[in-house]
């Protein structure tokens, strides 16, 4: 698979006492924060990809909870297949990355109030899913748009 036509992309979201975890990163001309995640690397299973973008990215070491949405972008000039997991913090505290070798840099990681989502360029869609305890867990959810992204 060559993958400048195709990404498949994990994000992870991480939710504790309230708060969700987010990356400062340029993602586009309205939004810049997003769910922690990246690219999928030749050989790695799905699991090993997001846990390791959490490492690299948030400094936390974590586990897959459970697949939470499969949802897509199929419009792009690279078409993306976004799985997205629910994780769950092993241990670790926040740190910024080294971004050395990222071409799109992290400038912060922090633990956000869910109810403040809007106010970090979220839509008000993703934030009621996310506030709903993330109903449909499994489900595919057709273009990202449809969970708010």
């Amino acid at each position: 698979m060559n993958n400048n036509l195709f990404q498949i992309r994990v994000t992870g979201i991480l939710v504790e006492y309230g708060k969700i975890l987010l990356v400062k990163q340029n993602v586009s001309s309205n939004r810049a924060w997003s769910l922690p995640g990246g690219r999928l690397e030749v050989g790695e299973s799905l699991e090993q990809g997001i846990v390791r973008e959490m490492a690299e990215e948030t400094g936390v070491q974590t586990r897959v909870v459970r697949l939470l949405y499969l949802c897509d972008k199929p419009d792009s000039v690279s078409p993306i297949l976004h799985i997205t997991f629910l994780m769950e913090r092993l241990s670790g505290e926040l740190t910024l990355p080294t971004n050395e070798f990222d071409e799109n840099p992290i400038h912060d990681v922090r633990m956000v109030p869910i109810g403040e989502l809007t106010q970090y360029g979220f839509s008000e869609k993703f934030k009621t899913i996310v506030l709903g305890e993330l109903p449909e867990v499994g489900s595919y959810c057709g273009h990202k748009q449809n969970i708010g992204l």
